[in-house]
C-alpha cells in the first residue's frame, strides 16, 4: 500500500491556508506530505498534540522542513523526490520594506520554480488571489479569468503576488513541469489573521458600528477549506494532462455572493458585538484614511492588514464567477458559507465580547481622551460608550440650540418660557395620581432631590470666591504688566469673545454642541496619529519660532524662549 503513496510538498505548511491543506492531504490517505516552512522547527499547537498531523508525523507520512523560500539548496532539500508542490505560502503582511517583500514572493518563487526544474517535480500548484485584477477602485462584478492584471494595484503585496503568479504560470510545460494558479477571493476560516482580527479590533475601539457608503455591495468569500480542496482538484486537473489546465489561473470562492457589510454584521454579531448601523460618507472616509496612511508611512508604524486596503474592499463590489473552475477543476464548495461562518466563529471564541472586556480590564491602558474628560459620566456620552445615551444628549443639546437661537424668539424669552414649561411639568408631576394609568405608575419626584447640601453649597461658594479671588490677581498682574504670557491669554480670549458676540453667535453655539460629541471620540480612535500630527507640525513649525523671536523685543524674547525651552524639556 505504501507504494501507492504519492509525495507532496506544502511550502507554507504553517500559515492559514498551509495548514489546512495540509490536513485534508493527510485525511486523503493516499499521500506522503512533506510541510515546509520557515520555523526553524515545528511546534504542534496544544490543539494538534492528539491529532492526524501528530499521527502523521510519528508513523511517518509527514515531516518538516525548515525552508526559506530565499535560499534555493533549501528548497531543493525540501522537494527532491517529489512529484507535487503546493506553493501556499501566505503574503508577509508584517513585513512593509519592497526589498523584503520582493524577495520573500517574487524571487522566492524564481527559486522554488528552478528548484522544481532541477528535482523534476511534475506538477507546481500555487495559492494567488484575486486581488491581481482589482485595483482598489472599481468594481468587479461576476468576473472571471479574461480580466487582465489590474493596472495599478492598491498595495505592494498584491502586486508581488500577481509578478508570482505570472512567473509561475509562464513556467508551465518547462522541463516537464505543468502548473497552474487559484485565485481565492476573501480567504477566511479557523486561524483567520487578517479579516476577523481586524474587524474585531474595530470593534473594540467602536468605529465597526459604522458603514461606509451606501452598504449594498456584494462580495464573494472563500472559506479556507474549499481552498484547500480547490488546490487538491487543481493538482488532480493537472494529472490528468488537461490542457485546459496547465498553464491557467481560476477564480475559487464559496459560490454565495453576499453584502459586504452582512458579513461584516454576522461576523461581529457571532462574536457578541453590534452590527454596523450608521453611514459614513465614503469621500469623507477616503480623505481620512488616506491622511492616516500617510502618518503611518511617515512613522513607519505596521499593522496586521492596511486600513486603505480594507476600505477599498468596502466601497467596492467584488465577484467572480468560477464556471472554468467548476468546468475544468471539479470544483465545488465543500463547505457552505454559513457553514463556514459558524466554524469560524466558534474557533475564534478568543475574541468574542466576553473575553475581549474581561481581558481589557486588567491590562488595557486608559487613554487620554478619557482622562481629559475626567473618566467619568461625561466621558461615557461623549466617547460613545453608551448609543443611546449619548443620542439622548445630543437630541436634548440640539433642541435646546434650536429652541433658544432659531425659533424667532429672544433669549429671555426663551429662557423664561422654558422655565415655566419645567414648572409646569414638575407640577403636573405631582398632582398625578400614582395609579392613573391604568396597571402603569407614576413616579413622583422626591423633595430631596430639589435639596442641596450644605456641604455642596460650601463648595459653590467657595469656588466662586477662588474664581473671584483669581480674577482680581490677574487683573492686578496684568495691569504691572509684567507677565506676558497672562496678557496674550487674555487679549486671545477678549478676542475670540468679541468674534463670537459681534459676528456669529449661533454658529458658534452651534459648534460647541456638535464638537464635543466629535472631537474626543476621533481623538480616542486616533490617539497616535494626532499626536504624530501635533509632532510634525512643532518640528516643522521650529524654524519659524527661531525667527520670530529673533525681532521680538529682548524682554519678551527672553520670557517667550524660557517658556519654549522648558516645555520642550517637560515632553
Amino acid at each position: 500500500m505504501a507504494t501507492d503513496l504519492k509525495t507532496c510538498v506544502v511550502i507554507g505548511g504553517r500559515g492559514f491556508v498551509g495548514r489546512s491543506l495540509v490536513l485534508r492531504l493527510l485525511k486523503l490517505g493516499h499521500w506522503i506530505v512533506k510541510i515546509a516552512d520557515s520555523e526553524d522547527s515545528l511546534q504542534l499547537d496544544p490543539s494538534e498534540r492528539n491529532s492526524l498531523l501528530a499521527d502523521a508525523l510519528s508513523n511517518g507520512t509527514a515531516s518538516y522542513f525548515r525552508v526559506d523560500v530565499r535560499d534555493k539548496p533549501q528548497i531543493v532539500t525540501a522537494i527532491e523526490g517529489s512529484s507535487v508542490v503546493f506553493y501556499v505560502e501566505s503574503a508577509t503582511s508584517s513585513v512593509h520594506d519592497f526589498y523584503s517583500c520582493y524577495t520573500l514572493i517574487v524571487q522566492g518563487t524564481k527559486n522554488i520554480i528552478n528548484g522544481c526544474r532541477e528535482c523534476k517535480v511534475k506538477r507546481l500548484i500555487y495559492n494567488s488571489t484575486a486581488d491581481v485584477i482589482f485595483d482598489g477602485t472599481h468594481d468587479v462584478i461576476n468576473g472571471d479569468e479574461s480580466l487582465p492584471y489590474a493596472w495599478k494595484f492598491y498595495d505592494l503585496l498584491t502586486d508581488l503576488k500577481a509578478q508570482a503568479e505570472a512567473l509561475i504560470l509562464l513556467a508551465n510545460d518547462l522541463d516537464g513541469l505543468l502548473t497552474c494558479a487559484i485565485r481565492p477571493s476573501n480567504i477566511f476560516g479557523p486561524g483567520d489573521t487578517t479579516i476577523i482580527p481586524f474587524l474585531v479590533n474595530h470593534a473594540k475601539t467602536g468605529w465597526a458600528k459604522f458603514i461606509i457608503g451606501s452598504g449594498d455591495n456584494m462580495h464573494d468569500f472563500t472559506f479556507v477549506e474549499n481552498v484547500a480542496h480547490a488546490l487538491i482538484c487543481a493538482e488532480e486537473a493537472l494529472e490528468s494532462h488537461m490542457v485546459s489546465v496547465s498553464g491557467k489561473a481560476f477564480f475559487i470562492t464559496n459560490l454565495d455572493p453576499i453584502e459586504f457589510w452582512e458579513f461584516v454584521s454576522l461576523v461581529l454579531e457571532g462574536l457578541g458585538y453590534q452590527r454596523p448601523m450608521i453611514k459614513l460618507p465614503a469621500y469623507l472616509v477616503q480623505h481620512v484614511v488616506s491622511l492616516a496612511k500617510a502618518i503611518q508611512d511617515s512613522t513607519n508604524a505596521n499593522q496586521s492588514i492596511c486600513v486603505h486596503s480594507i476600505v477599498s474592499l468596502a466601497l467596492c463590489s467584488r465577484t467572480f464567477k468560477c464556471y472554468a473552475a467548476q468546468n475544468h477543476l471539479g470544483y465545488s464548495p465543500v463547505v457552505s458559507l454559513e457553514d463556514g461562518i459558524s466554524l469560524t466563529l466558534k474557533s475564534l471564541s478568543h475574541l468574542s465580547r466576553d473575553s475581549v472586556s474581561a481581558s481589557e480590564s486588567e491590562f488595557d491602558e486608559q487613554s487620554k481622551a478619557d482622562k481629559l474628560l475626567g473618566s467619568g459620566k461625561v466621558a461615557d456620552i461623549l466617547l460613545w460608550r453608551d448609543e443611546k445615551q449619548t443620542f439622548a444628549c445630543f437630541l436634548v443639546a440640539f433642541l435646546l440650540y434650536y429652541w433658544f437661537f432659531f425659533c424667532g424668539r429672544t433669549f429671555i424669552s426663551c429662557a423664561a418660557e422654558t422655565l415655566l414649561l419645567i414648572s409646569i411639568v414638575l407640577y403636573g408631576t405631582r398632582m398625578l395620581p400614582p395609579n392613573g394609568f391604568g396597571s402603569s405608575t407614576v413616579e413622583k419626584i422626591s423633595a430631596s432631590s430639589f435639596e442641596i447640601s450644605i456641604m455642596n453649597v460650601k463648595k459653590v461658594i467657595e469656588a466662586f470666591a477662588h474664581t473671584w479671588n483669581r480674577m482680581v490677581v490677574n487683573a492686578r498682574v496684568l495691569y504691572e504688566g509684567e507677565d506676558w504670557n497672562l496678557f496674550f491669554k487674555a487679549a486671545l480670549l477678549s478676542y475670540i469673545l468679541k468674534l463670537s458676540l459681534s459676528s456669529s453667535l449661533p454658529a458658534a453655539v452651534g459648534a460647541g454642541v456638535v464638537l464635543p460629541f466629535m472631537v474626543f471620540f476621533i481623538y480616542e480612535q486616533y490617539e497616535v496619529e494626532i499626536d504624530g500630527i501635533s509632532m510634525i507640525l512643532v518640528a516643522v513649525g521650529k524654524p519659524g519660532i527661531g525667527l520670530l523671536m529673533s525681532n521680538l523685543p529682548p524682554t519678551m524674547s527672553a520670557f517667550l524662549g524660557r517658556s519654549y525651552f522648558s516645555g520642550g524639556k517637560d515632553q
